[in-house]
């Protein structure tokens, strides 16, 4: 049987500007002890980790220059960080553009937790999806 190649349903917008999410800059979870889990992907899967977890990078198949990142992280358990979700993970989306994007976002009636913070690694922000994930968005520098 042959495959069918997928088609996407949209195309990309690949201007830079246009508010969107590019990609997963980040897979968080929670863990009875964080150290003992990064400790167990080290040993056993080969992870380099730190006191955050791991790093993953990438290249950009639009823009072969420009790497990314993807942060992998255990919390501890309990952690308040994923409130108010009382989801177990959240995921970090790279977006582009996230003032515009938040912009919609709210246009679009979707609940803004706070505000958008500048830091070294980038501009931060945290929304709720319709099922009760907290999501952070991040604006790389």
């Amino acid at each position: 049987m042959e495959e069918k190649k997928r088609e996407p349903t949209n195309k990309p917008s690949t201007d830079g500007k246009t508010p969107k999410v590019t990609g997963i800059g980040g897979i968080f979870f929670f863990s009875d002890n964080p150290q003992e889990t990064r400790e167990w992907y080290a040993k056993n899967l080969g992870l380099e980790v730190n006191e955050w977890g791991s790093t993953f990078e990438s290249r950009d198949a639009n823009n072969p220059e420009e790497i990314n990142s993807l942060q992998w992280s255990p919390f501890k358990k309990g952690s308040e960080y994923f409130e108010p979700s009382n989801k177990e993970f959240m995921i970090n989306y790279r977006v582009q553009n996230i003032e515009g994007l938040v912009n919609k976002l709210k246009d679009n009636g979707v609940t803004v937790l706070d505000n958008i913070v500048s830091s070294d690694y980038g501009k931060f922000v945290h929304i709720m999806d319709a099922e009760g994930n907290k999501i952070e968005l991040w604006e790389p520098c």
